[in-house]
């Protein structure tokens, strides 16, 4: 068991008395003499936040409208959190490290050349893989050991030249045909990969249609970051992979308007001068947005959030080491939060992170107040032990003021995926991106039933103004209170 036995979790229901703010000019964080929670919540100001949010737009409308990790966006955001933490009294870190960006670049296209001529539609006839290597091609078309006869069992493309040394199912394969491969057995990258070893310029991969679930369009999967095949690969359903299957004499152009290469990006990390080095509390944000967009809210609310907090915590003495990061590459595949866990802590370092707090978007327009379902009561997936006690925490918070929450999946697309997989209690915040809020929800929240928690998630229109600032401000004060009770505490969420 790792050393976690001077966190507290165990805050009193009633004790969290809601206060009001109490105004802090911008740019006075380091006065904050906080000996509470509660003080120091009120030493966290949204006009702090904002002035955040605000470098990061115009940083975002210098560098081409993103912020993207890999991209001069996001290494002037890097800076930017550098200068203000050093501004404030810490070291930052810069960790360095590589990373296959991939970005779509416009719409791809797919059509048939011979025996007909037809031209596909992206979205509903085909979908190009994430991680998917950049190509326009125009070739026949090769099935490879596909099985159209119920119950579909599959292993089309798993056995060849990069798995087994072998031809396998590749044997007599046309070099300079495209491969058409069925779902099935193997990861996409394995068929892939061996695909390309037997000759192919690009890949075709239908849905195995062994299930219903598994005859749709094969969309949002992906190749993997290590994908080296070299070709363009696109998904389609079950019904069009059979019928392509069938067509005798079948030509196929193949466009993949994608970019994918190797960049350098940045974590930023920094710890309070003060606390015991056993006991870490981990707080995080990605700093990064998606290429398409300024990323205000994803996630420039969690990182400006998290900045104004470490900007006002510099100077008070803590019982427990604070280590703030600002992770790289979230929108890459969680990246950053993955390298500096999984790859550059050794076992003691791991076993002196007592918790981690995760904040990624924290402001959205059409808001849910959703915490991490970190006992597993609603979506039956727990996080490990403490994590319970980190989303009572934030559900007091709420509580004491008057205001609902609800839980939210533990899903692993945010930054708290590495600390799970080390078996490190986490918690954290989030309104809601891409989901669509009920008209229960409305009755509970405000706002607009049928329509997204975030329009304007992973789009260009996720700027400055696109923050609910009531839910922002609220969130704020959470992560303060939530940082600070950590900072303090003298029991662990995992009761030893």
């Amino acid at each position: 068991m790792r050393r976690r036995s001077w966190l507290v979790w165990a805050i009193v229901v009633g004790t969290i008395a809601a206060t009001a703010m109490v105004a802090v000019p911008a740019g006075a964080a380091a006065s904050c003499k906080a000996s509470s929670a509660k003080q120091f919540a009120n030493c966290v100001t949204l006009q702090g936040v904002r002035e955040h949010q605000a470098a990061f737009q115009a940083i975002a409308d210098a560098n081409g409208g993103n912020r993207f990790s890999g991209l001069p966006g996001h290494d002037e955001s890097v800076a930017y959190v550098v200068d203000r933490l050093e501004a404030a009294g810490y070291t930052p870190t810069v960790q360095p490290f590589d990373y296959t960006a991939y970005a779509v670049l416009g719409p791809s296209a797919l059509e048939q050349t011979a025996p007909g001529s037809v031209t596909y539609v992206e979205g509903v006839d085909f979908a190009v893989m994430e991680q998917s290597d950049p190509g326009d091609v125009t070739a026949a078309v090769t099935p490879v050991d596909i099985n159209l006869v119920l119950p579909r069992d599959s292993s089309s493309g798993c056995e060849g030249l990069v798995t087994t040394g072998e031809p396998g199912d590749f044997a007599g394969f046309p070099a300079g045909n495209i491969a058409l491969l069925q779902r099935g057995t193997c990861t996409f990258e394995d068929k892939v990969e061996n695909a390309a070893a037997a000759g192919a310029v690009g890949a075709i991969i239908f849905n195995q249609g062994n299930t219903p679930e598994r005859e749709v369009l094969l969309e949002d999967v992906t190749l993997g970051a290590t994908n080296t095949s070299g070709i363009p690969v696109v998904g389609t359903s079950f019904a069009r992979g059979e019928e392509w299957a069938t067509t005798a004499g079948l030509v196929m152009h193949v466009f993949t308007n994608v970019e994918r290469e190797t960049k350098t990006t940045f974590n930023v990390l920094a710890e309070t001068r003060f606390g015991n080095d056993d006991n870490v509390v981990v707080v995080g944000a990605h700093l990064d947005s998606v290429r398409d967009g300024p990323g205000i809210n994803d996630n420039g609310s969690g990182s400006a959030a998290i900045l104004e907090v470490a900007e006002n915590l510099a100077k008070i003495r803590v019982k427990n080491t604070v280590r703030f990061a600002w992770w790289g590459a979230e929108e890459s595949n969680l990246i950053g939060s993955d390298f500096y866990v999984l790859e550059s802590l050794t076992e003691e370092e791991l076993a002196d992170i007592a918790l981690y707090l995760n904040f990624d978007m924290i402001g959205s327009p059409n808001f849910v107040r959703f915490v991490y379902d970190g006992d597993g009561s609603a979506f039956g997936l727990p996080g490990p032990d403490g994590s319970a006690a980190i989303e009572q925490l934030f559900v007091d918070f709420y509580s004491s003021r008057g205001l609902a929450s609800e839980p939210t999946q533990i899903d692993f697309r945010s930054d708290y995926s590495a600390f799970f997989e080390s078996d490190i209690p986490f918690g954290g915040l989030f309104t809601g991106a891409e989901g669509i809020k009920t008209p229960e929800q409305v009755a509970i929240y405000g706002g607009v039933a049928g329509q997204q928690y975030d329009p304007c998630y992973h789009e260009a229109c996720d700027t400055f103004d696109n923050v609910n600032l009531d839910v922002l401000d609220l969130n704020a004060d959470s992560v303060a209170f939530s940082t600070f009770t950590y900072a303090m505490s003298t029991s662990s969420v995992t009761g030893g």
